[in-house]
């Protein structure tokens, strides 16, 4: 079988690096792909946007599953124009995706299923969403409606920080709505799950860490670092989870015709109780949660996609390591700020003599001479497995010393807390 991944970052990587495992893969694809994926299939000069570049290249070449990583292709409706073409492709529709690329529809989806979340209101005038957060106080919590790249949600303390968030979302992010919910407490957790808009199949659970700083401080990145599975959710948590936010919203948007097949990923906040909220919905599998998912995942990836993706009947049982996985997020001089590129990355090799660790590639490139260099961003992916999530810790710590390049960044307390 011949696959196409849609993608270029760590996650798309990662996927690339599992599937090549799978006895029914004989070639992978990557568009456009990294210097890292490179390694375990062909890298493509198409851009994610490029529906018809796609669409050509699988049907030149004979595509027989494609898997669309990132969100925005997905919103542009690749999933449907692939469909049409008779490609059999693993990704929502461009109606379905709007549970990630609309956070105000994913509210109402939610709140028709029945599903436990914050309160919200929703705002396409500037000026009623400053009235509004003066009236409700703060703490509270400010949100792009639309994509932002993990940087649209903004966690306010103070009535100061909320009207600066509803400032970035209008004016730098360039939203023409804003979502303000009430804010929650407690520890986050992602659960994603694999499915057809019927089936499911749960993947392992995890956590990540968003902010650039040890302790949470700072700026939302696109995600620092993350374990799995994650000490914060039990058994009998995983299944309330399944049956009272994914199964319900499956069969919502089954019922309004826009049934989700792809990667469902639902943000999750655990109180002190153990009481779950919902805090957002994505369309696709997390980044860098997958790198920690698809180190612990026995099963071919290929048995799970292929068969949710073209509905046929056998998908075999998932079957998951016992290991602990954490993953640590490199990233460039300045980020999230700023995305400096162009730093010669050493170490690699050596990082991942060790067997436990696996680097996958995120903003990296090649630089005229070959080298492989920083492209911004968030750049490497380092994960390690161990027995005990500590073990797991400080080898991809290690890992972490052995890999250089000018400005690196990194938080040191992934998997702490």
């Amino acid at each position: 079988m011949k696959v196409l991944v849609v993608g270029s970052g760590g996650r798309e990587h990662a996927i690339s690096w599992k599937l090549a495992q799978s006895k029914h893969v004989t070639e992978i694809y990557n568009a456009p792909g990294n210097p890292g994926m490179a390694n375990v299939g062909e890298n493509l000069s198409l851009a994610v946007d490029d529906i018809e570049g796609i669409k050509g290249v699988c049907i030149e070449k004979g595509i027989d599953l494609v898997v669309v990583g990132p969100e925005y292709p997905l919103t542009l409706g690749l999933v449907d124009e692939l469909t049409k073409a008779g490609i059999i492709t693993f990704g929502p529709t461009k109606d379905a995706s709007r549970m990630e690329s609309s956070k105000a529809y994913a509210k109402e989806i939610m709140h028709t299923a029945g599903v436990p979340t914050a309160s919200y209101k929703r705002f396409s005038s500037e000026q009623d969403a400053l009235a509004y957060v003066e009236q409700e106080g703060a703490p509270i919590v400010v949100k792009a409606d639309g994509l932002a790249a993990g940087k649209g949600v903004f966690v306010c303390q103070t009535q100061d920080e909320a009207k600066e968030g509803i400032s970035q979302v209008f004016s730098a992010l360039d939203s023409a709505e804003v979502v303000i919910e009430e804010m929650l407490s407690g520890v986050e957790v992602s659960y994603i799950v694999a499915t057809d808009g019927t089936r499911v199949v749960p993947l392992a659970t995890s956590h990540d860490y968003k902010r650039i700083f040890d302790d949470d401080q700072g700026p939302n990145t696109g995600g620092m670092g993350t374990v799995s599975p994650t000490p914060r959710m039990n058994a009998a948590q995983e299944q309330e989870v399944l049956s009272r936010v994914i199964e319900p919203v499956l069969a919502e948007l089954r019922k309004r015709n826009t049934p989700f097949c792809g990667f469902l990923y639902a943000g999750l906040m655990v109180g002190s109780q153990g009481e779950i909220n919902v805090i957002e919905f994505n369309a696709r599998l997390g980044d860098p949660e997958t790198q920690v998912i698809l180190r612990r995942l026995k099963s071919d990836l290929f048995d799970i996609l292929y068969p949710l993706a073209s509905g046929a009947d056998d998908i075999p049982q998932t079957q998951w390591i016992s290991e602990s996985a954490v993953c640590v997020t490199l990233a460039s001089k300045g980020y999230p700020q700023s995305s400096h590129k162009g730093d010669v990355i050493t170490g690699i090799e050596t990082a991942e003599a060790n067997a436990s660790c696996v680097v996958f590639h995120a903003g990296t490139t090649l630089n005229p001479s070959g080298e492989l260099v920083t492209g911004g961003g968030r750049v490497l992916s380092v994960t390690s497995l161990g027995d005990t999530l500590e073990n797991a810790r400080l080898q991809t710590y290690q890992a972490c010393e052995l890999i250089s390049f000018d400005g690196c960044q990194y938080r040191g307390d992934i998997g702490l807390g």
